[in-house]
């Protein structure tokens, strides 16, 4: 065999596979971690599984590695189902949360380590190697150890070694939950602009809100093993199909009690005071809610617009965050509120006791 020839393996990117669940369930003893779960993923999309800790993407992310065993469903792949064919055989690139990265190796046998696997030559495979290392913003690193390494650099490397086979699937575990913020941020775009060149699937495990509406074409909410949530970021924040979604997903001030129609609109009432919304179809609504940094806090006095709710009240508490002020303002209904106000020389910054009117605009106010 010529060892200097490119095997299929190293071939270029041909776009990203399509990727189906179909009522996949996952059991641990009596537990269900994975609760009849039907997803379609679509080629070259990214789209971030996000939830808390037990929800379940973990697991529906091994599944469709293959590090898992569905106890009952189907995963498809263009089509092709995958659930009998071992990890290796998936031709599936897998990024870990703890980077995985083999300490005996330099960060260029690392990355080169797949295409071995894959019987590539030596020099395809320094070629390869060398296109990553560029890609992946590693100059010089070639000769390095993993403990020589940052973490964000280790990261990238892990990254490398993912998809120097040119997989059309890539799966991400937590990939930036070691890092420090500012690394973090940093990588979120890196990661961004690395999907947007290479065009493959991503699929993309998270706990972290923010790091999933930076990230991802859609977002799939889950909680206790259940799909609770398909949308675009924007959506997802802006329309929460549920209250889990809405109070995981950002902040939110949720007010409570009888729901009504009236001229149009859906009205709360709590004591005297008159909270509406716009009349939308979303089931049962059981409360509404408004994001923080939808309410403006004014003089009590002060001329609200007919478009507008307000709240009367009075600042409980204060604090300074950098770009913004996070007030928790006691109203007179006998709610809590917190707001949340830009931290610009044109926004007057409250002390607390201070009387205030709280406002925002109905088309802010959602039913969940």
């Amino acid at each position: 065999m010529d060892r200097d020839r490119p095997v299929a393996a190293v071939r270029a990117y041909t776009g990203g596979a399509a990727v189906r669940l179909e009522r996949v369930n996952r059991y641990f003893g009596p537990v269900a971690a994975v609760r009849d779960l039907s997803l379609a993923i679509d080629r070259g999309e990214f789209i971030t599984l996000l939830g808390p800790s037990g929800s379940g993407k973990t697991t529906t992310l091994m599944i469709i590695a293959g590090f898992e065993q569905a106890d009952s469903g189907e995963v498809l792949i263009d089509n092709d189902s995958i659930l009998r064919l071992p990890p290796y055989r998936r031709n599936i690139g897998v990024v870990f949360q703890n980077y995985a990265l083999f300490p005996h190796l330099t960060v260029a046998e690392n990355i080169g380590f797949p295409l071995r696997q894959r019987g590539a030559g030596r020099r395809e495979i320094e070629r390869q190697v060398a296109s990553m290392l560029e890609m992946m913003q590693l100059p010089g690193l070639a000769d390095r150890y993993p403990r020589q390494l940052s973490g964000g650099q280790q990261q990238r490397v892990a990254i490398a070694r993912a998809i120097v086979f040119s997989p059309r699937l890539l799966l991400m575990d937590e990939p930036l939950s070691a890092l420090d913020k500012k690394l973090r941020e940093e990588l979120q775009l890196e990661i961004k602009r690395l999907h947007a060149t290479l065009g493959i699937t991503f699929i993309h495990v998270t706990h972290d809100q923010h790091e999933a509406l930076v990230m991802s074409d859609r977002i799939a909410v889950m909680h206790e093993g259940r799909l609770q949530q398909v949308a675009s970021p924007g959506d997802i924040y802006d329309r929460p199909a549920n209250r889990f979604v809405a109070s995981f997903v950002g902040e939110g001030n949720f007010l409570e009690g009888p729901i009504e129609t009236d001229s149009g609109l859906m009205v709360l009432r709590i004591g005297t005071t008159v909270v509406r919304a716009p009349a939308r179809a979303v089931g049962a609504p059981s409360a509404f809610m408004v994001r923080p940094e939808k309410l403006s806090l004014r003089a009590p006095a002060s001329d609200v617009s007919s478009q507008a709710n307000s709240v009367a009240g009075s600042v409980a508490d204060v604090a300074f965050v950098g770009e913004m002020h996070r007030y928790v303002i006691e109203t007179d209904c006998g709610r809590t509120l917190i707001v949340k106000q830009a931290h610009r020389v044109d926004i007057p910054i409250r002390k607390s006791g201070e009387a205030v009117a709280v406002s925002w605009a109905i088309e802010d106010t959602l039913l969940v």
